[in-house]
């Protein structure tokens, strides 16, 4: 490889240097130090996806910019060799390659894979199609099918979530329906609007914990949406103003979680059971992201 690689404040350096868990590495450096290692490839000509032995250490939106360098120098379909393909590697990727089968087949060896600390190829392609970064002062765009992602004061706005990309819009959805929009772009990318504030939620529930039933009834519907195949526990969940998310895990210091209470808002005129998918769907992603680091540090 030539020359090192610097990418969204990243710094991947050239030599090979041992690792205990991926072999042959590169070291990661951000802010002049290191933080991380992936698994060694050669940039100029990469033959496959490197594994990063601990995303979680790399600057939040950082690891999808490094993943775009890598299909920007790649001149055909790759595939994943490492021990960790989690949805999160999975759609981060898709943001820069389209790949030849869905989620649930990239994943389904994730336990397996993390307990043997597999290397083995998984068959599934990965086709180069990079995005085209446009940086603003609040974070900045993603281009390629037109306005497909952006990045604003550190929240993800996407096709489909709740701070989601509508047009060239960033708006913030709950039940189905706009709650804020807070930014607008125009056809390059350029950030021509906003980002203006997120209203709070007006209901009286916030900080009050979920009752011992709904806890009970949630976690075996969140047991479903998650890919792991592990139990799913979950010890408290409290209402909160969580901006543009619609749940995240408490704080440090506590196996809680807190989830928006504009769902409360938008979904408990409908009825408990739709309320209760709503709050299954948004709880799936961060309990998931939470097992998944819990099987890193096994």
């Amino acid at each position: 490889m030539s020359g090192r690689i610097e990418v969204a404040g990243l710094a991947v350096i050239p030599e090979n240097v041992p690792h205990p868990l991926l072999g042959e590495a590169h070291a990661i450096e951000h802010g002049g130090r290191v933080i991380t290692h992936v698994s060694a490839i050669d940039w100029d000509h990469p033959a496959r996806i490197p594994a990063i032995a601990e995303p979680g250490a790399l600057p939040p939106h950082s690891g999808g910019a490094l993943m775009n360098e890598l299909a920007r120098r790649a001149t055909r379909p790759l595939r994943y060799a490492g021990p960790y393909p989690t949805p999160a590697l999975y759609r981060t990727l898709l943001r820069s390659f389209r790949a030849s089968a869905d989620e649930a087949a990239f994943t389904k060896d994730l336990v397996r894979r993390a307990a043997t600390l597999a290397t083995d190829e998984i068959p599934i392609d990965f086709t180069p199609a990079p995005h085209t970064r446009v940086p603003n002062a609040h974070g900045h765009a993603e281009l390629r099918d037109g306005l497909e992602r952006a990045v604003i004061d550190g929240v993800a706005y996407e096709a489909g979530a709740v701070a989601r990309i509508e047009g060239r819009h960033a708006e913030v959805w709950f039940g189905d329906e706009p709650w804020a929009r807070v930014a607008s772009f125009d056809g390059a990318g350029q950030l021509v609007d906003g980002p203006h504030a997120i209203p709070p939620p007006a209901s009286d529930v916030v900080g009050k914990p979920f009752p011992p039933a709904l806890l009970h009834a949630l976690a075996s519907l969140v047991g479903e949406l998650v890919p792991l195949g592990l139990p799913v526990e979950l010890p408290r969940v409290t209402w909160a103003d969580l901006g543009a998310r619609a749940a995240r895990a408490a704080p440090a210091g506590s196996d809680g979680y807190e989830v928006h209470a504009a769902l409360w808002e938008r979904l408990a005129p409908q009825g408990m059971a739709r309320l209760a998918l709503a709050l299954a769907e948004a709880l799936a992603p961060v309990v998931t992201m939470r097992l998944v680091a819990s099987l890193g540090n096994r």
